[in-house]
């Protein structure tokens, strides 16, 4: 069998009907990433090979550093763009088995329709030639995302940012509907005074209105609220260690908030105390119009403490937490639940010891009313490779509904990052096509396409309330 062929994954003749026949021409709602909103609105023609792949792409530096790179190769402002994606092209031998290795090829050849192998003796001519693309072709922001068929783009917001970019992609006619995420985990940080003083600074210039008090705090989410709506929001976004098992008063948080205002840390239960009503707060506002809630629970970040130190956050140091889950998202879904406040949510773990809990949670928690309420969230992060999204839809196929699934993200800031959805519907229809060829489920055509058809794209359009 040749090097991804077009069966790549595809491991019965039934996959490859599903595939090629159903998947494979599938447009995309990516209900959850990092794009930049600034990038769509300029429709941003990318410098060159390495602007567009390497810069922020953290799984990328992780694997060359593992492979000896010098990091002023990765990240260092001395070495040229040409030496950083040489460091790329001589590290790609080294990840055979990892994702990158498949998601490297997949992305020259759906984007640049380039073959060849990337290796040392290779990166010249495919430096060359996806530059030339990117220099005279339609491989801009707006360009690729037409070429990948993608529909709806979720970005992640912080209530504090300006929505003026989204107002003007709107506005332009473009035929991807952009729309911001709703995150408010900066107002969470109540241990480091600094940080929260800062961004209350912030949300008080986005809102006009104080927020070194509690009151005024609460104001400024709900009026960032109701600004994101009116913008098109669908969702928020949590990335959070745990949902904490806690219970907190308008009193207690009210102290918490403002002691941090006036630089006093809050201890770890008082931090937690905060978290849990903040988020209540939060899951009440979404249950109100109609937003889902997701929650991205347990990742460790930042600590390479020497790297943090060097390069600052988000230097691709973060890894898979070991926290105690399932308390404190029994107690936010139980008092929502309790109070008829509970909107639709999305649960990722990046624990995969965390996924039987979060399989089964949800379907303590449906309404038998809306369709796939909660959620078990697509494999997420270090879980977005093959095993981890077999893995993530045998769990949920196990547990819950298979067929009511919303299906894959990219959570990427690379607007090279759709083919993983590609990579995602190849290992689904692989797995649906091996359960029909054992006699494990019926070969009904119209059963089986239906469910292929609904996770790649028309669960998510319908939940999240987008047009087909």
């Amino acid at each position: 069998m040749a090097f991804m062929d077009d069966n790549f994954i595809l491991s019965t003749g039934t996959a490859q009907k599903l595939y090629h026949g159903v998947a494979k021409d599938q447009p995309i709602v990516d209900y959850h990433c990092h794009l930049s909103p600034k990038d769509i609105a300029d429709d941003r023609r990318f410098e060159d090979l390495t602007a567009i792949w390497l810069a922020g792409d953290h799984y990328k530096w992780r694997a060359m550093r593992a492979n000896g790179v010098s990091e002023d190769l990765i990240t260092g402002d001395k070495s040229t763009s040409r030496e950083k994606f040489q460091a790329w092209a001589e590290t790609v031998p080294s990840t055979l088995r990892n994702p990158l290795f498949h998601w490297t090829h997949l992305e020259l050849r759906r984007h640049f329709g380039i073959q060849d192998v990337l290796e040392g003796a290779t990166a010249q001519k495919i430096w060359d030639e996806a530059n030339r693309q990117l220099k005279h072709g339609d491989l801009t922001a707006r360009g690729i995302l037409k070429l990948m068929k993608v529909r709806v783009v979720g970005t992640t917001d912080d209530p504090a940012d300006s929505l003026d970019l989204h107002h003007q992609i709107a506005k332009s006619g473009f035929g991807t509907k952009v729309v911001p995420t709703f995150r408010p985990d900066a107002c969470l940080k109540v241990r480091t005074p600094d940080r929260v003083q800062a961004w209350a600074k912030r949300l008080a210039a986005a809102t006009g209105k104080g927020a070194d008090t509690f009151a005024g705090l609460i104001a400024g989410l709900n009026q960032r609220h109701d600004d994101f709506a009116a913008a098109g929001c669908r969702a928020s976004d949590h990335g959070l260690d745990y949902l904490p098992d806690a219970a907190c008063t308008e009193t207690e948080a009210k102290a918490i908030w403002e002691n941090a205002i006036a630089g006093k840390a809050a201890t770890l239960e008082e931090a937690e105390k905060f978290t849990a009503f903040i988020m209540l707060h939060i899951g009440r506002l979404n249950h109100a119009k109609g937003w889902a809630t997701q929650l991205h629970l347990g990742a460790v970040r930042d600590p390479n403490l020497g790297l943090l130190k060097r390069l600052g956050s988000d230097a691709g140091c973060d890894t898979i937490g070991d926290f105690r889950q399932g308390p404190g998202l029994i107690r936010w879904f139980g008092t929502l639940s309790g109070e008829n406040a509970l909107g639709k949510t999305i649960l990722y773990n990046l624990n995969p010891a965390d996924t039987a809990l979060f399989a089964c949670l949800p379907g303590s928690f449906q309404d038998g009313v809306t369709p796939g309420k909660i959620q078990y969230g697509s494999g997420w992060w270090f879980l977005d490779q093959e095993r981890g999204m077999r893995d993530q839809m045998n769990a949920l196929s196990d547990l819950g509904l298979l067929s009511r699934f919303i299906g894959m993200i990219t959570d990427s800031r690379s607007f090279l990052s759709y083919p993983r959805h590609e990579y995602f519907r190849r290992i689904l229809c692989d797995l649906v096509g091996q359960d029909v060829e054992s006699g494990r489920i019926p070969n009904r055509n119209e059963w089986n396409e239906r469910l292929i058809a609904d996770v790649c794209y028309g669960n998510a359009s319908q939940y999240f309330g987008f047009p087909k």
